[in-house]
């Protein structure tokens, strides 16, 4: 469980970093919620 949420925590900030765009971070916001669900499963 540490492992996923370390990974999740790391994939947050690349994502955040890269995007450029209010539109963009709505988009990687809503993989991050994806992923999250994905690892509570």
């Amino acid at each position: 469980m540490h492992k996923v949420i370390m990974s999740v925590s790391v994939m947050a900030l690349l994502t955040l970093s890269a995007c450029n765009t209010m539109h963009g971070f709505g988009q990687d916001v809503e993989k991050m919620g994806d992923l999250i669900k994905r690892a509570a499963n």
